[in-house]
């Protein structure tokens, strides 16, 4: 439960830390389910890296980080068990993927930001649709700094859960042959050979490709610019705003057994 505990939201609204240089900020977004959700977003200036965190429903925690330097975003879900079914009490899965600097706004923008209303729910703008993500690569949490510094303390739970895929690694490289051969080196490919999905296995023992649904129903993607002009009549751009989205991802990978996906069921 301690750890629970230390991923649960605070419930400030702003947070100034002046100290390293970061900003919290908390929104209340609806789910196309009608859940109100609570989001927190920080942003950390010192160390150019955002960090999202909300619970669902169910109970489940999810954070999200994006290291902007390494250009690696971590998605880290923490799903409670069914003791009933023999499950442990939780289980922790981490997801790294390359990020596109135009899918969010930077760290200084974020920390830049003030909310008037903090008990206003907030609707996206933009619904960016959904992503399916074929994870085929586990990554060796003691070799994770090759990615980004931020993976081995936030899935230091997610040792044999903690997934890539080739595709993001070629994007990271960047046509750098010794780039590509220093990340893949921290991975080990997942089995490729064909496997039902867990829906469809009905016993638990049996292996089978997972899929975990992470939905992010509000963030900033963009800066909004308006136009005006000086004290001399000159015509000048300036930032008057934000604009915002929501992204639904499908992550879907391999695992040794059902137990470790009993909520991939019809």
């Amino acid at each position: 439960m301690a750890t629970m505990e230390r991923l649960l939201l605070s419930s400030l609204c702003i947070v100034i830390l002046s100290t390293v240089c970061s900003a919290q900020l908390v929104v209340n977004v609806k789910n196309k389910g009608g859940d109100l959700t609570q989001q927190s977003i920080q942003s950390d200036t010192t160390q150019d890296i955002i960090t999202l965190k909300f619970q669902k429903s169910d109970g489940t925690l999810i954070q999200m980080i994006i290291d902007f330097k390494a250009e690696v975003q971590l998605f880290k879900a923490l799903v409670l068990g069914e003791e009933e079914r023999g499950q442990d009490q939780y289980q922790v899965m981490c997801f790294v993927t390359k990020f596109t600097k135009s899918e969010f706004i930077s760290s200084d923008a974020m920390s830049k930001l003030r909310q008037k209303n903090p008990g206003t729910i907030r609707n996206p703008e933009e619904d960016k649709g959904q992503e399916n993500i074929v994870l085929d690569l586990q990554i060796d949490l003691k070799q994770s700094d090759k990615f980004s510094r931020h993976i081995y303390n936030s899935c230091m739970e997610a040792k044999d859960s903690t997934y890539t895929r080739e595709s993001d690694i070629k994007a990271l490289s960047k046509g750098s042959n010794f780039t590509y051969n220093n990340l893949i080196s921290a991975t080990k490919p997942l089995p490729s050979v064909p496997t039902p999905s867990c829906r469809d296995v009905s016993k638990v023992d049996k292996p089978c490709r997972c899929r975990f649904e992470i939905t992010i129903g509000w963030y900033p993607c963009g800066l909004k610019y308006c136009k005006g002009r000086d004290s001399v009549g000159k015509v000048v751009s300036y930032r008057c705003g934000i604009k915002t989205c929501r992204k639904h991802r499908v992550f879907d990978y391999y695992v040794n057994q059902k137990q470790l996906c009993l909520w991939d069921e019809v």
